[in-house]
Formats: C-alpha cells, structure tokens, sequence
C-alpha cells in the first residue's frame, strides 16, 4: 500500500475539495492511501482582517507550501485562485483536475424578491443602498460599475457562516463562487449566477491546483491520474495574464479563459477599485496557453490598464 501525505487548509470548503480529490486518487489508484494534513494558513488565523490587510497574496498557501518544501508533506490541494502565479523553486503544479463552474453568484436575502432569471436582473432589483457583501476587491468593484449606489461591505468566513451573516448583519446580498457551494453540497434559496460577461471570474476560480516537489517524480505521477488538460491549458492563460500585468491577489481583475481543442477564447478585463473605470478584451487564439494570457494583458495596457492598475509604461517595458 502507498501512502500520500496530502496537505490542505482546514476550512469545511477546503476539507471537501481535498477529500473529493483524495477519493478520486484512491478511486484511480487501488493500492494508493491518501493521509490527511490540516494546516493553518495566514488568512485562517486573520478571519476578522480584510486580506489586503494582512498581505494578500499567498496567505491561503505560504505555510502549506512551506510544509511541502519541508517534506512533511507529498501534496498539497489548494483554491487555483488562491494560488499567485509564480510558486517557490522547487515547487510544480503537478496537476490540475477538470474545472467546476467558475462564475459568481448573487444569494438575495429577502425572500420576498421575485427571483429574475438572470443575475444582472437580480442586482437592477435590489434597492437603492443596498448593503452587498463580499470579500474580494474583484466583486466590490464590479458590482460598483454596474450599481454604484451600493453600499459595499466586508464578509469572510467559510460558506456557513456568510450566509449567517447574510442574515444577521443585515446584508440585502452577497456574492460567492458557485464552485465552492457546489462542491459543499450548498444551495441557499434566491441564488442565482451572475453573467461572466459583466462579473468576468477571479483568474483560476473555480479549478483545483496539486502542488508537488518537482523532484518527487513518483508522487507526480499519481497525481496526473486527475489533470485535465483543457482545464491546465485554460488556467495557464489566465494565470499570465496576472504575471504579465504584475496583478495581486486585491487587484480588480477578471480572466476567463477556455478551451477546446488548440483554440482558447479568453476574456479578461480591469477595474479601478471604485468600479467607475473598466478596461475589458475578448480574443481568441491557438498555440501556447501562456501566450494567449500575454497577449490579452497587453491588450488591457493598450488600452489603458496600466493606469488603472497604478503602474508606469517602464513596468512594462
């Protein structure tokens, strides 16, 4: 029997996406175990902080990644999302298993609200002032540009507990990826998905990332009983895009990118953090992921991304 050490946050979300993977390996590999290993990150020990506050980027994977580098480890599951797009040396992304519906759903809180049939109807009926939560810059500014009379408020924690915010703090909505809730088996009442059109998706929501040493050969191996290579070819565009523009993890950017065949279509578009500037490009091409995601960043700075993003025309020179 084999055994596999697989490192994960501790979150009920994270504890069900790793154990979904960890069946799906047992599944595909008979004489594979797979050992748990709950680790505490940055942002799980930071839960009443907004995140650019306590560092943004990698604070859902630091210590899981120092864990693995360590050898306490064989792999780690992570959010893709959560995961910045340049990893330590020594570390690979091993395998990316198929992609969950990566778009964002709007949860309404009054019940009472007759449920549109699309989630762009859905924020035209919400009241003036309405009290939105959500804990990503890349909805706040979103939901600005298209209402900006709403009142934006900061919400984290697990699912559970935003919708018992949603209503006890009195929130009018909130918005959460329909990933996770799917993967957690959750389905509110009044929820409906937002068009990724107008809420372009954070780059990499929705898919899963294994992270293993590049050197352990073995581990790599089992591990790619679950890429999908579609899902890999999409999420290496998208995650250039964030290299290419320098963006954090609190940066108002949207990447979309799928896959069929050697074509990808890619849409992908910036925010100033008020919602009133949106930069957005549509494209498609064949040929490597990585130089589609490249060409649609330098699509956005042509038209003025740069300047929303706060940089000067030498950060890209």
């Amino acid at each position: 029997m084999k055994i596999l050490k697989m490192g994960t946050r501790g979150s009920p979300l994270a504890l069900a996406q790793a154990r979904l993977i960890a069946r799906e390996l047992e599944g595909l590999h008979p004489d594979l175990q797979v050992e748990e290993r709950i680790i505490r990150t940055t942002g799980d020990k930071n839960q009443g902080q907004a995140l650019p506050e306590i560092g943004g980027k990698g604070v859902f994977t630091l210590e899981i990644e120092q864990a693995l580098l360590n050898g306490e480890i064989d792999f780690a599951v992570h959010s893709m999302k959560d995961l910045p797009p340049e990893m330590p040396a020594g570390l690979v992304l091993a395998a990316i298993p198929r992609r969950e519906n990566p778009c964002d759903t709007l949860i309404l809180h009054d019940l009472n609200i007759p449920t549109p049939e699309t989630g762009d109807l859905a924020l035209k009926i919400l009241p003036i002032g309405a009290r939105v939560g959500t804990s990503s810059g890349r909805r706040a500014a979103m939901l600005l540009h298209l209402r900006p009379d709403l009142q934006i408020a900061n919400v984290r924690g697990n699912i559970d507990t935003r919708l018992r915010k949603l209503h006890e703090e009195g929130f009018h909505a909130i918005v959460l990826a329909r990933a996770g809730m799917n993967r957690a088996a959750i389905e509110p009442s009044n929820t409906l998905n937002l068009p990724e059109s107008l809420f372009v998706p954070a780059p990499g929501q929705g898919a899963l990332a294994l992270q293993s040493r590049g050197s352990d050969i073995a581990t790599r191996a089992v591990l790619m009983a679950v890429e999908d290579a579609p899902t890999r070819a999409a999420i290496e565009a998208e995650r250039a895009v964030v290299l290419h523009l320098g963006a954090g993890c609190s940066t108002p950017l949207g990447a979309l990118a799928r896959a069929v065949g050697d074509a990808i279509s890619m849409h992908a578009t910036v925010l100033s953090p008020d919602g009133r500037e949106r930069i957005a490009v549509s494209l498609q091409g064949s040929g490597a992921p990585e130089l589609i995601g490249i060409r649609a960043a330098k699509s956005l700075l042509e038209k003025g991304a740069g300047a929303i993003l706060g940089q000067t025309p030498r950060d890209h020179a």
